[in-house]
């Protein structure tokens, strides 16, 4: 079903409707045999880039598409709509690319956002490590800074895209403390950067997910992005545009299970009628459709008040919340819709169900968000 949105502008309906395009003849064909076959979907964001979606929120001056965010998180909506692992990792890159756009110099920005924003280069973010996922400040991996740059050693764990960027938004430690947190634009081919194997996943198969190694790894100077400890700050501030990233992914996934088990429930009969015209089923699918269209409410609104220059941390954490609950919940109900059937891999409500999960858990725990909102509640 064709989602009836309400966009700003006729060039924002032009690329939507772009997207949609791409996303049906692109991505949905291929989904289900890379998925299964756990294969990386070699030339997809090469297409995505050449089409301009994988700059969409930056400027154009520097190689974006000079769209609000409004525009761009509907754009990873309609993608996750097909094909979430491609949709998380578009967002992932938009992230990465986060910290070069907000706080690199003019001469950093132009001298590699083109690459980044155009399409020709994807990228990772590798903020988290085996023991300091939600706590950053806990970072252990080093950066000691020595003649022609900084040497890296240390564990990254959680890496999206790991082994297949060609460039990593890194948070490394360069001093004691919470303030002792810098960030790095890394290079994928880096000496002394190895990779794990990508992890066994529930869902999301198709793109990696590893950890990095880096023994030693030297890298320039002139990669710091911002000034030694500004990381966290970095991070931080990446993380609340990410979220909003995550909440678009898993409105698109819920979206599709709705469609999904709503044709179904047209379909299927049972006592002499369909079963979208039972009332207990008949209102399973109303709740859903009410929790899918307050994701997107929740994602919009936080989006606005960014693109509006204001204040945004706390509705972005809200939309994280509702969007990846609500996601969670529309999937496991498509799945009872399509009884027996839905728990086998013939329909592919089981796959939308496996692929919420995650959105639960990464770009920061929903119980991390409770946090965040709970603590911003407390201030004066």
């Amino acid at each position: 079903m064709t989602v009836d949105r309400l966009l700003p502008t006729q060039e924002a309906e032009d690329l939507l409707d772009l997207t949609r395009d791409i996303a049906d003849k692109e991505l949905a064909p291929r989904v289900d045999k890379h998925e299964r076959e756990e294969r990386y979907p070699e030339g997809l964001f090469a297409t995505l880039g050449a089409a301009g979606l994988l700059g969409l929120p930056y400027p154009e001056e520097y190689g974006g598409g000079g769209q609000p965010y409004e525009v761009y998180l509907q754009v990873i909506e309609e993608l996750a709509a097909r094909w979430a692992a491609v949709a998380v990792a578009a967002s992932v890159h938009t992230m990465s690319a986060y910290a070069l756009m907000t706080y690199g110099s003019e001469e950093q920005r132009h001298r590699w956002a083109p690459g980044m924003l155009g399409g020709g280069r994807i990228g990772g973010y590798s903020l988290s490590e085996p023991q300091a996922g939600s706590d950053a400040a806990a970072l252990t991996c080093k950066a000691v800074r020595e003649t022609g740059g900084y040497r890296i050693t240390g564990s990254k764990a959680w890496i999206t895209h790991g082994g297949k960027a060609d460039f990593y938004t890194l948070f490394a430690r360069t001093a004691a403390g919470s303030r002792g947190i810098s960030c790095f634009l890394a290079p994928g081919a880096t000496e002394g950067l190895t990779f794990g194997r990508p992890e066994e996943k529930m869902g999301l198969h198709a793109i990696p997910t590893t950890a990095a190694h880096w023994d030693g790894a030297l890298i320039e100077a002139d990669r710091l992005i911002g000034s030694e400890g500004q990381g966290l700050q970095i991070a931080l501030s990446a993380l609340d545009s990410g979220r909003l990233g995550i909440a678009a992914c898993a409105t698109g996934v819920a979206q599709a299970a709705l469609d999904a088990a709503v044709t179904y429930a047209n379909e299927r009969t049972a006592f002499g009628r369909k079963i979208i015209d039972h009332q207990g089923l008949g209102f399973v699918l109303a709740d859903m459709a009410a929790a899918v269209d307050s994701a997107r409410a929740t994602y919009l609104d936080a989006a606005r008040r960014r693109d509006a220059g204001r204040s945004y941390s706390r509705q972005a954490s809200v939309a994280k919340l509702i969007a990846t609950d609500a996601a969670m919940k529309v999937t496991t109900d498509a799945v009872q819709v399509y009884g027996g059937y839905g728990y086998t891999r013939d329909f592919p409500v089981e796959r939308y169900m496996r692929e919420a999960k995650i959105m639960q858990i990464f770009e920061g725990t929903n119980q991390i968000q409770r946090l965040v909102i709970s603590r911003q509640l407390s201030r004066p």
